[in-house]
């Protein structure tokens, strides 16, 4: 991917393709930094792309049982 789609491509309507609306990363994008994460693109024109999702940990506690009287 090229270092100018890159700077777009998180972008609403942003898209390469004949087909499609270009909201897919921009939805992804949306859905993990409001909940804490980040994503990471790296790229290399001709050998292919990664993007690297990472998301905040959360602690879940395990139902407590009622105290008997």
């Amino acid at each position: 991917m090229s270092p100018e789609k890159l700077e777009k491509i998180f972008n609403p309507f942003f898209t390469s393709k004949k087909e499609g609306y270009g909201l897919g990363l921009f939805i992804v994008h949306n859905i993990i930094t409001e909940n804490g994460g980040t994503v990471s693109v790296d790229s290399y024109p001709g050998k292919g792309t990664t993007f690297t999702i990472v998301l905040p940990m959360i602690e879940i506690k395990a139902p407590q049982e009622p105290e008997e009287s």
